[in-house]
């Protein structure tokens, strides 16, 4: 390692963290769309902890805000995307993410779903596909935004059954309308995800026509997604960038080419990436303190997390797949228990953080999708 090589200390990286990821009050979004550019994406698998992760990031509205954003005015968007999972973006964004990464992701899935229809042998192949999705869209156009179970009953073949792994341990009966709304035409991009039955904590989603998204080259795309995660989460590895992107090690390799990040020093002894010219030291913001849900981007953003986190606190706060839970960070849930002793201020600061969350949240009660140790011992 070059000693030439610009230091960057693990005190500036935590500095980055609070204003590049919106969360000291200073630095907080005035939208949806500018507080899922901060991160490049807010994660959307569990739908509360999206809104949750909106709001730790905004400087003031409520969970409408959000609403009208994702339903109204569109100006950010769920797309399944990195590592195969849901996110939220801004409309600007979304060509990039839908060129970078969605289309191999449906283009793989559908590859799938039809070698299950073969390998089920009942006649339902590429043609059947593609008669039920054109049928699915005539209905959901005839009859306006739709459930699924509501798109099924208008589309017999939609209520089909396979049995998928035949012969098999794991072999089970399943429905293709699943499969055939949410991972084809969803990620295919010619239907989206609209306001769902039941409040914002809901997942079952009614399904309303987009149109298709400006067509960006992927090399140029996957570029533009690295150079933006570099801002966000850099100092940081191809490692990092490889595991958060889900793409192989050659395209990400690829993408940083285009990019031409710079390199600089930790003082852990390593090296690490930052944007071209991103290497002056962060002032620090005032102090803050934040309540994050499970699966918020500020914990998801690196393979390896040790600069913010305490290696002995890692098994109460992440599931066994490495999902984060719900955390109280100092410069989670409205019931916590401190990890350490950051002391005084810190306390007060969540006391603050925490009087600001809960009218948000109201009397709707939470529950983690992927629930950590720590969250249930706090629950029960």
């Amino acid at each position: 390692m070059s000693p030439s090589l610009p230091l960057v200390t693990t005190a500036e990286r935590r500095h980055r963290l609070g204003r590049r990821h919106r969360l000291a009050p200073s630095a907080r979004a005035a939208s949806v769309s500018e507080a899922a550019d901060a991160v490049v994406a807010l994660r959307a698998t569990d739908a509360a902890a999206l809104f949750l992760s909106a709001r730790a990031r905004l400087a003031e509205g409520g969970p409408a805000t959000v609403e009208q954003a994702l339903y109204e005015d569109v100006s950010v968007v769920r797309l399944l995307s990195m590592r195969n999972t849901l996110f939220v973006v801004s409309a600007e964004l979304a060509p990039y993410v839908d060129s970078s990464t969605a289309r191999s992701i449906a283009a793989k899935e559908r590859r799938t779903f039809l070698k299950h229809l073969q390998e089920d042998d009942q006649g339902l192949d590429a043609d059947w596909l593609a008669r039920t999705e054109a049928a699915a869209l005539v209905a959901r156009d005839a009859h306006g935004p739709c459930t699924g179970s509501q798109l099924s009953a208008a589309v017999p073949a939609l209520r089909e059954k396979i049995t998928v792994g035949q012969g098999k341990k794991y072999e089970t009966e399943t429905g293709v309308a699943t499969r055939v709304i949410r991972l084809l035409l969803a990620a295919d991009g010619r239907i989206r995800r609209d306001r769902p039955r039941g409040s914002w904590t809901s997942s079952q989603f009614r399904w309303v026509h987009t149109e298709s998204w400006t067509a960006v080259p992927p090399a140029e795309a996957r570029a533009e997604i690295a150079r933006r995660w570099l801002h966000a989460y850099g100092p940081a590895t191809e490692a990092d960038l490889k595991w958060w992107t889900g793409w192989t090690l050659t395209a990400v390799r690829k993408a940083l080419t285009a990019v031409g990040p710079a390199q600089v020093r930790l003082d852990d002894g390593g090296t690490a990436l930052v944007g071209p010219g991103d290497t002056a030291p962060e002032p620090a913001p005032e102090p803050w303190a934040a309540l994050l849900p499970g699966l918020d981007p500020s914990g998801m953003g690196w393979a390896d997390r040790g600069f913010h986190l305490d290696p002995a606190h890692r098994l109460a706060l992440f599931d066994y797949a490495g999902n984060i839970g719900p955390t109280v960070w100092w410069n989670g849930e409205i019931v916590w228990r401190l990890l350490g002793d950051p002391g005084r201020a810190a306390e007060t600061a969540i006391a603050a953080e925490v009087a600001r969350l809960a009218p948000w949240v109201g009397g709707t009660r939470i529950t983690p999708r992927f629930r950590t140790p720590l969250e249930r011992e706090l629950v029960a």
